[in-house]
């Protein structure tokens, strides 16, 4: 049997990218060929923050890349995000063809067996249908996030979407509005659901996009999950009685961590900035969950008054601060820029970076509680390194991880959308103070340890997988 060759072809943002990387590496470890699909212009990104080592792949795992469609002008336009979707979903699908067809002609490297895009890339399994290639996806959100995404068609025809005007952004009906009849999911109010159902427009590009992108992922031979069965245990019961075929191998970083041959590299992935390390010798100085880490991850954007609020909030918090403060952190373009005056009252108490190695930070001791923007990437982290959150979500998915966080783990509390100083202080000073927030985020660390430490619940699903690959046989992974 020829060694199976799995194409992985990340959506191009970081919070897929990632966690695409750490189940490369996986599968790279247990004996699968992997070849690493970046954009150019990603592929360039990381080669500038991180040198040309770090796409240089090793025997066995390559890096490839392949153009996105964008011009360099369309990346300084302020719907970029949309422009990029609109692009890889369009443009990518001969690009990645010809990979393909490269790569069965390169001596040395096995024929292409599986082609693994993540979320969002459904255009991928397209080309792998036309070339006869089994399939499989992944879902780098939470089983909760697949389900709600999967609703939004019902949401709409039930007359729940699209809202009937602008006002029913601030009248309550987004709060007011319950959702009881989700299979595997407690009652869940509108406003929980994915942000792209906030719209009047019934042909809003990102309901559309995201909506018909989750239902895509089921028309794959098999699909995979960041979580753990004891995580999400009833919402993945229902998903399963929908579609069978499913793995979950989550937390992925603690997945990776259980080989401790090359934990040191494995557990990181490719970041698109540079990476600040001196704030691991910092946290080295503090005392044992003395530190409120910041960041609010790769996305969010701020404007100058919530930015002005964070800091006087986390200023009277009264514990020392490390906070990721990326450079388009606030809207506008410009470098963020902390009040003047809070920089000198947080003297000596506040470290501020650009971005640093966050697993390796929220797994230090030093760390007490994180305030988040609840990406799912961030919140496994956190979850698997056993740390309290305070939540503030924006976009996509993060009102449904924060949901479950805050209300259906108890291992987080949430601050309200509009950012007010006093309840920034509170809320902080709460998720450090908590012993029974803290109980229970221990309790989901040690879920986790248990569920990717060898004989658990994504170990086992990741052999199963691995096995899958290899047998080359089944014919129901060739949908």
């Amino acid at each position: 049997m020829a060694r199976p060759h799995v194409v992985v072809v990340p959506y191009p943002g970081s919070g897929n990218i990632n966690p695409a990387l750490q189940l490369a590496k996986l599968l790279h470890r247990h004996g699968v060929y992997v070849t690493f699909v970046n954009t150019e212009h990603n592929h360039r990104r990381v080669q500038a923050t991180e040198g040309a080592g770090a796409v240089r792949g090793r025997e066995g795992f390559r890096f490839e890349a392949i153009p996105d469609g964008l011009s360099e002008a369309d990346r300084g336009k302020q719907d970029y995000l949309r422009g990029l979707a609109v692009s890889t979903s369009t443009r990518c699908a001969a690009p990645l063809q010809d990979l393909i067809a490269r790569l069965n002609a390169t001596p040395g490297v096995p024929p292409v067996t599986c082609v693994l895009p993540t979320m969002l890339m459904s255009f991928a399994l397209g080309v792998a249908r036309e070339l006869g290639i089994p399939t499989m996806v992944f879902w780098t959100g939470s089983a909760a996030a697949l389900m709600t995404h999967m609703r939004l068609q019902e949401l709409e025809e039930r007359g729940y979407l699209p809202l009937k005007d602008e006002s029913y952004l601030t009248n309550g009906y987004l709060e007011k509005t319950v959702i009881d009849w989700i299979p595997g999911m407690p009652p869940i109010c509108l406003g929980d659901f994915s942000s792209f159902l906030r719209t009047t427009d019934p042909n809003d590009f990102g309901l559309r996009f995201n909506e018909s992108e989750a239902n895509k992922c089921t028309t794959a031979g098999a699909l995979i999950l960041n979580t753990f069965d004891g995580l999400e245990a009833d919402v993945l019961a229902a998903l399963r009685a929908e579609y069978p075929r499913m793995y979950t191998v989550g937390p992925l970083g603690s997945l990776l961590r259980q080989n401790l041959d090359s934990a040191a590299t494995d557990s990181t992935g490719l970041s698109l900035w540079k990476q600040d390390a001196g704030c691991l010798a910092w946290l080295e100085a503090q005392e044992q969950r003395s530190v409120v880490y910041v960041n609010f991850g790769s996305h969010t954007v701020l404007t100058p008054e919530q930015l002005a609020e964070f800091a006087w909030g986390l200023s009277a918090c009264g514990h020392l601060i490390l906070w990721c403060v990326r450079d388009n952190l606030v809207r506008g373009g410009g470098p963020a820029v902390l009040p003047p005056d809070f920089t000198a009252a947080a003297a000596g108490r506040c470290h501020v970076t650009a971005w640093c190695p966050q697993e390796q930070v929220l797994r230090h001791p030093a760390v007490g509680c994180f305030l988040t923007h609840s990406g799912w990437n961030s919140t496994c982290e956190s979850l698997s390194a056993g740390v309290p959150m305070v939540c503030w979500p924006g976009f996509s998915d993060q009102y449904t991880n924060c949901k479950y966080a805050c209300e259906v783990w108890g291992v987080g509390i949430r601050l309200d959308a509009e950012v007010r100083r006093e309840q920034v202080a509170a809320h902080v000073r709460e998720a450090m103070g908590s012993e029974l927030m803290r109980r229970r985020a221990a309790k989901r660390k040690e879920e986790a340890e248990m569920a990717t430490s060898p004989g658990g619940s994504s170990s086992e699903n990741l052999l199963s997988m691995v096995r899958e690959l290899s047998s080359g046989n089944n014919e129901e992974v060739k949908k």
